[in-house]
């Protein structure tokens, strides 16, 4: 799988996509990934990426030359339209798109190449949506200075449940992955300024052990997100599990 990332600035990607799990991902021919400043393909006497918006308002909006550039000179499929030639999956970083969720990070991990634009600005240009994304997506119901950082967490979200980047049993127990958010977790030492782990976890006994774990997703999930538990209890029916695990729920409240 390969990643292209698109943005005005690239310095900004490099420390973190060298450490750890996403260095592993890199060094096991996993994953591979380029970061592009695309005012490299602006080709203008100055590399002037931004200009005033048609129609008047605030701010400053990137122009569509580079990214024109960009894809023409470096993908055959936009320059003869031949739908039998590799297109990359492009997307555009943006608020108005949609919110990224664990089921998108999963289909997004069978993508072999990705294109990813880090807005800047007020926005980008129009035609350049139309022409290139295929997707718009969201993190969050907030605005950042640029898509520099969304970029980068949709990258770490994708890569590190790639297989053989970590293990399996390591990323099924995250929070999402089961439509519930994730138990709480404990290590040593046992017990700190009185308080203490709680003995089920101590116990050995792993069929309780998981049972306790359950509990407290489900409690967790509750508390802070009531949206992804409703849509959890809309398939109860599907997962015999869960369903009897919060039916004891149910009777120790």
């Amino acid at each position: 799988m390969k990643f292209n990332v698109l943005t005005l600035f690239p310095e900004l990607f490099e420390q973190y996509l060298s450490q750890t799990i996403l260095k592993r991902a890199v060094d096991k021919n996993i994953v591979d990934y380029k970061i592009i400043n695309i005012r490299d393909y602006a080709r203008n006497k100055h590399s002037q990426m931004d200009d005033i918006p048609f129609g008047g308002g605030a701010g400053m909006v990137l122009k569509p030359e580079a990214y024109w550039n960009y894809f023409y000179e470096n993908f055959e499929y936009f320059k003869n339209e031949n739908l039998e030639l590799k297109k990359p999956y492009v997307i555009f970083l943006s608020p108005q798109g949609k919110q990224l969720t664990h089921k998108k990070v999963t289909e997004l991990s069978q993508k072999d190449e990705i294109v990813l634009i880090s807005g800047r600005y007020e926005g980008l240009d129009q035609r350049v949506i139309d022409k290139f994304v295929d997707e718009e997506i969201s993190i969050g119901d907030y605005v950042l200075s640029s898509g520099d950082l969304p970029s980068l967490v949709l990258m770490d979200s994708v890569i590190r449940i790639k297989n053989g980047v970590i293990k399996k049993e390591s990323f099924e127990t995250d929070s999402f992955y089961n439509g519930l958010l994730g138990f709480p977790q404990y290590t040593r030492p046992v017990e700190i300024d009185g308080i203490e782990v709680p003995e089920v976890l101590r116990s050995g006994n792993h069929a309780k052990i998981d049972e306790f774990r359950q509990m407290k997703s489900i409690e967790k999930t509750i508390q802070n997100r009531e949206d992804l538990f409703e849509k959890k209890l809309e398939h109860i029916e599907e997962d015999l599990e869960f369903k009897k695990v919060y039916k004891k729920y149910l009777k120790s409240k």
